[in-house]
This record gives C-alpha cells, sequence and structure tokens, in this order.
C-alpha cells in the first residue's frame, strides 16, 4: 500500500465511503445527507490544504486531509480529518494514513495538530490519537447528536510537532 498525495481522478473512489462514514453521521459532525458536490469542496479545497490517499494497487482504500487550523496567527497549528473504507477496516490504514500526515506537517513546519471534534464515542479513533501521543484537552458535553447514544462528548485534542520541527 502507498500513501500518496491525491489526484483529481481519486474522487471518484473517494466519495463513495466518504458518503457512507457521513451517512452513519457517527463520527462526523456534516449533515448526514451532504450532496457529493458540498463533501467534494469540503474535504478536497480547504484553503492552505493537502489531501492524501491510501492506493492499494490503484484501489482507494482511506484518504486524509491536512490543513491550517485556523487562518493567519493561528495558520502555524493545523488540523486533519480521515476516513477508511470500512471494506479496508481493521487493516492498519487510519495509522498509515495518521502517521504520513503527521511527518508531512512536521515537513510543513506547523506547530502542533489539534483536532475540533472527535466524537467520544468513536473509540478506536480516540485510542489511535492517544497512541500516536495526542491528549484530549477538553470534552465539550453533549456537542453532538448521535445516532444510536443520544447527545455525546466531542473532544478537542491536540499534540505538539515542535519538538519534532525544531529540535527542541
Amino acid at each position: 500500500m502507498e500513501i500518496r498525495e491525491a489526484r483529481e481522478g481519486d474522487w471518484a473512489q473517494i466519495w463513495p465511503f466518504l458518503r457512507d462514514v457521513v451517512a452513519a453521521g457517527e463520527t462526523y459532525c456534516w449533515p448526514r445527507d451532504t450532496t457529493e458536490e458540498a463533501a467534494k469542496a469540503w474535504w478536497m479545497a480547504k484553503p492552505g490544504g493537502r489531501v492524501f490517499v491510501a492506493d492499494d494497487g490503484g484501489r482507494v482504500l482511506g484518504t486524509a486531509e491536512l490543513h491550517p487550523n485556523q487562518p493567519a496567527a493561528g495558520g502555524h497549528v493545523c488540523n486533519a480529518g480521515f476516513m477508511v473504507a470500512q471494506r479496508a477496516a481493521g487493516r492498519g490504514i487510519g495509522r498509515a494514513l495518521a502517521e504520513h500526515v503527521l511527518d508531512q506537517a512536521r515537513n510543513a513546519g506547523f506547530r502542533a495538530m489539534q483536532f475540533n471534534a472527535v466524537v467520544e464515542t468513536n473509540h478506536n479513533a480516540v485510542r489511535l490519537w492517544q497512541s500516536l501521543g495526542f491528549s484530549i484537552l477538553a470534552t465539550v458535553p453533549g456537542a453532538f447528536r448521535h445516532p444510536v447514544h443520544g447527545f455525546v462528548g466531542l473532544h478537542v485534542m491536540h499534540r505538539s510537532l515542535e519538538a519534532e520541527t525544531h529540535g527542541v
């Protein structure tokens, strides 16, 4: 499997699993009926953003996007999003994408990575981020309306990249 920059032609393979993840309503704050046009604009065209795919012999099994968390004075901290096709779950694709994106963020000079809204019931993601050095800074109680669990918290998670970038 290769992690590489996404190309325009990759969207046709990204959209089906991105649509499924969003429609499930369990991990992203997007409207569950997000249109393909809106999803493509949000995922593929963030200002200052880059998109990556996990390519297994021409089959896109996962994707990640990396972008500044805030503009201007907040642009030294990045944010990212990750989605893996259900058919590829449990194969380490999320971790491979995460490690690649962290490397890309360090190489780009970001000082930290912050996730603004990790659903607390998304235990696999929370465990992955914690295993990669992220900490939960806060949990906003009841900030996410989960289709199964009702109102659950959203974690704000953070990891410094400064020591790795600047040799501190």
